[in-house]
């Protein structure tokens, strides 16, 4: 697939490796040209200057950037990503009183499907560390990458494309569902915050009803 990634930080040089490692063609573009050109030379992927060009002729647009990015991402790549599939990798996270917290009344996913009404934004890839990204095996297990959209076509184009890096792909339904993959990542990573964690600790579902595994 030709993948364009927006935001060159430990997520997005993550899946540009994992990507390009696999066989497919990416761009990666961020706020900073020269990180850019720094990540794709490390990588193997190409860079871009802006986020349009490199969403101009992608199969697939990641968004991998912090979510207060997101409105002003939607607004240069609008024109070009229309009918494309954009993966939101993001997750949404805050720190009050008590520590790590989030608002669980919607998620960055569907936040993103408003600013994009003519894209068909899918949630993934936001509930694993960028480690994990990069090598989906853990103590000899192969971790989930959970997929949620409500565009069938698009869900199943990212499902491949969550495979072929080597997790194993689980539709876990509409996109609404990524209020729950945010929860998980939002979990997974105040466990560690709050723990002292190694930031390697990811998600195996198992005994996956039978519908859930034939879609993986």
């Amino acid at each position: 697939m030709d993948v364009a990634i927006i935001g060159a930080g430990n997520v997005g040089s993550a899946l540009a490796r994992a990507f390009v490692r696999s066989g497919h063609d990416v761009t990666i573009t961020a706020r900073s040209t020269d990180r850019a050109s720094q990540v794709a030379t490390a990588t193997g992927a190409k860079y871009a200057a802006s986020n349009a060009e490199a969403a101009r002729s992608a199969d697939v647009i990641v968004l991998a950037t912090p979510f207060t990015s997101a409105a002003e991402v939607a607004a240069e790549i609008r024109s070009v990503a229309k009918g494309r599939v954009i993966v939101d990798a993001t997750n949404r996270m805050s720190f009050g009183p008590t520590g790590p917290d989030m608002d669980t009344t919607t998620s960055n996913a569907e936040e993103l499907a408003a600013l994009l009404p003519d894209s068909h934004v899918v949630k993934a890839f936001n509930t694993l560390f960028a480690s994990n990204q990069a090598d989906p095996v853990l103590d000899d297990v192969q971790l989930d990458g959970y997929v949620a959209g409500d565009d069938e076509a698009s869900k199943a184009t990212v499902l491949l494309l969550v495979g072929s890096i080597g997790l194993e792909p689980v539709d876990v339904g509409a996109l609404a569902r990524a209020r729950q993959l945010e929860s998980l990542a939002f979990l997974n990573i105040s466990l560690n915050a709050t723990n002292n964690g190694s930031w390697r600790s990811g998600w195996k579902l198992v005994a996956a009803p039978a519908t859930v595994e034939s879609r993986g």
